[in-house]
C-alpha cells in the first residue's frame, strides 16, 4: 500500500525517507528496580518518551518525545492504518476493503477513541462499541489439546470467539449485547457510603441459531493505548521475578504469568498484553484485533472471514478483500508493520502534580494498603538497538503484568490460557488521571462497571481483599487523598 493513499502527495517526499520499522526483538537485559530515591522522579512515567501535554483529548494521542525525526513519517502512516475506515467487498477501494463480514466497529479507532478507554454503553439507543463480548465453552475431556494450546479457549461452536454486533449489507449480525446492572451499597467508614452496580449481560435475538448452553461469554472494554511499546520492552525476566504462584512469602500475593501462543514464533511465551494477558506481543495484539473485531485477514492471521465459524457458510464464503497489492491478503506486512511502530510509539502522558502534598500523602497510603504489591511502580525498559526510542527508560506503568485472583466479583469463570475464571491481569494505571478529559467518561475495570476511581478500588476481592479492607476503613480524608493520588497518575 502506498504512503500516497494514505497521506496524499504532499507528504511522499517524507515517506520515502522514513525508516521502516524492524521486527521487535526480544529485549536481552533490562533491570527492574524497587525502593527508588527521591531524585527519581516519577513526573515523568514514560521516561524520556513522555510528551508535555495537558490534559486534553489529544493527551494519549502523540508520538514518544524522543523519537527520530526520520522515524515521525512511520509513526504518521501508522497512525493512518489506525484511523482508517474498512468498506466491505467487493469495492474500488482494493487498499481499504475487506470488511467483517461479520464485525464489531469498522477501524481500530472507533473502540480506542482518542487512544484511550473505551465504555460500556450507556442505555438501549447509545451507539458505543467498545465493549465486546468474548465467547467460548467449558473445556472438557474432547477438547482438542492443540485448539486449546493455540487459542486458549474452546470457541463456541457456531458464535467463535467473539459475539460480532455488525455485518456487511445482505448478512444478519450474530446479535446484539444488552447489559443490565443490580445495585449494592457499601458502607465506609465515617458514615460514607458508595454504590456498587453488578453487571449482567444478554445476546438478543441471536441469528446463526441456537446458543451453546453451557456458553461462557466475559465483557471487555477497549484499553487506554499509551506506553504500550514501553511495557512490551519490560524484560521477561523482570517480570517473572516479581511472580509468586505458591505465596511463598506468606503476604497473600500470588502473581501468576499467563503463557500464551504466539502465532508468530510458533511457541509459547509469556502474555502481557490483553485483560488477561493473552497476547505475548503487540503485533499479535494489533493483528488478532484486525481479524477478530474488524475482520480483516493479515499475516498472522489470515482468512479473511475474521471470526466466522466454519458453521457459518454464508460468511466463509463470501466475498473478501485479498488482493495482490497486499500480498494476497486484505492488510500487507507493511501495512501491519506500520501500525505496530504507531501503537509502539504513543506517548505517555506527565504527571504535573506528582509532587503535591496530598498526592504523596494518597501515594504513601497506596503503598501502606498494599496496593503497590501488584502495582509494581517500577521498571526499566531493557536495550533494544532496533527501537532506541523506547530503551533503557525509567517508567512508571503501576503493573506486575501477572495475573491475580481478584475474588468471586470480578469473575467472569472464563478461563485464557493459563489465566482461571477469577484472575485477571494488573491493569496499568499510568494515564487513568486523563481517562475523563481523553474520552470523556471515568468507567474503570475490564468491563467499564466501576463508575468512579473509588468503585474501582472498592471491586477488588481475592488477593487485593486485604487492600480493600483497608480503604473501606480509612478516614473519610485519607481516601480523599489516595483518590487523588490515583488522579494524578
Amino acid at each position: 500500500m502506498s504512503a500516497a493513499l494514505l497521506l496524499g502527495p504532499a507528504m511522499i517526499a517524507a515517506a520515502d525517507v522514513a525508516r521502516p520499522p524492524l521486527a521487535p526483538a526480544q529485549p536481552q537485559s533490562g533491570a527492574y528496580h524497587t525502593g527508588q530515591a527521591q531524585s527519581l522522579t516519577e513526573k515523568l512515567p514514560g521516561g524520556a518518551t513522555t510528551k508535555s501535554l495537558s490534559a486534553s483529548p489529544g493527551a494519549f494521542a502523540s508520538s514518544a518525545a524522543n523519537l527520530a525525526f526520520d522515524d515521525k513519517m512511520t509513526f504518521a502512516l501508522g497512525r493512518a492504518i489506525f484511523r482508517k475506515l474498512w468498506v466491505s467487498s467487493p469495492s474500488s477501494t482494493t487498499a481499504s476493503d475487506g470488511l467483517g463480514p461479520l464485525y464489531n466497529a469498522r477501524s481500530c479507532q472507533r473502540c480506542h477513541i482518542n487512544n484511550g478507554r473505551g465504555r460500556p454503553p450507556e442505555g438501549p439507543h447509545d451507539s458505543s462499541v467498545s465493549l465486546f463480548l468474548r465467547l467460548s465453552i467449558p473445556i472438557d475431556k474432547d477438547a482438542d489439546p492443540e485448539l486449546l494450546r493455540r487459542r486458549g479457549v474452546i470457541p463456541e461452536p457456531v458464535y467463535g470467539t467473539q459475539l460480532q454486533t455488525f455485518a456487511v449489507p445482505g448478512m444478519a449480525a450474530e446479535g446484539q449485547l444488552q447489559v443490565s446492572y443490580a445495585e449494592k451499597r457499601v458502607e465506609l467508614s465515617g458514615g460514607e457510603e458508595a454504590w456498587l452496580r453488578t453487571p449482567s449481560y444478554r445476546i438478543l435475538a441471536p441469528a446463526y441459531g441456537p446458543l451453546h448452553p453451557e456458553l461462557q461469554m466475559s465483557a471487555r472494554i477497549a484499553p487506554a493505548m499509551a506506553g504500550l511499546g514501553l511495557l512490551e520492552q519490560i524484560n521477561d525476566a523482570d517480570i517473572l521475578s516479581l511472580a509468586d504462584p505458591d505465596d511463598s512469602d506468606g503476604d497473600g500475593i500470588s502473581g501468576r504469568p499467563n503463557h500464551v501462543w504466539d502465532q508468530a514464533l510458533q511457541a509459547t511465551r509469556l502474555g502481557r498484553f490483553g485483560w488477561k494477558a493473552g497476547n505475548p506481543s503487540l503485533a499479535q495484539q494489533n493483528s488478532s484485533a484486525l481479524q477478530s473485531d474488524i475482520g480483516i485477514g493479515n499475516p498472522l492471521f489470515p482468512i479473511a472471514s475474521g471470526d466466522c465459524s466454519p458453521r457459518q457458510t454464508a460468511c466463509t464464503e463470501a466475498p473478501n478483500g485479498n488482493t495482490p497489492g497486499q500480498d494476497g491478503l486484505e492488510a500487507s506486512q507493511q501495512m501491519l508493520d506500520w501500525l505496530l511502530f504507531y501503537s509502539q510509539h504513543l506517548a505517555v502522558a506527565p504527571r504535573p502534580t506528582a509532587a503535591d502534598p496530598e498526592v504523596l500523602a494518597g501515594q504513601a497510603l497506596f503503598n501502606k494498603a498494599g496496593c503497590a504489591t501488584c502495582h509494581q511502580p517500577h521498571f526499566v525498559t531493557a536495550e533494544n538497538p532496533q527501537l532506541p526510542a523506547l530503551s533503557r527508560q525509567s517508567i512508571w506503568p503501576y503493573s506486575d503484568l501477572l495475573l491475580h485472583d481478584m475474588g468471586a466479583g470480578l469473575a467472569d469463570e472464563r478461563a485464557e490460557f493459563a489465566a482461571s475464571g477469577r484472575e485477571w491481569r494488573t491493569a496499568p494505571l499510568w494515564g487513568i488521571g486523563q481517562a475523563e478529559a481523553v474520552n470523556g467518561h471515568s468507567y474503570f475495570l475490564h468491563d467499564g462497571r466501576a463508575r468512579n476511581l473509588l468503585e474501582a478500588v472498592l471491586w477488588h476481592g481475592g488477593e487485593a481483599r486485604a487492600a480493600r479492607e483497608q480503604v473501606v476503613t480509612m478516614p473519610a480524608a485519607q481516601r480523599t487523598q489516595l483518590i487523588r493520588f490515583l488522579e494524578s497518575l
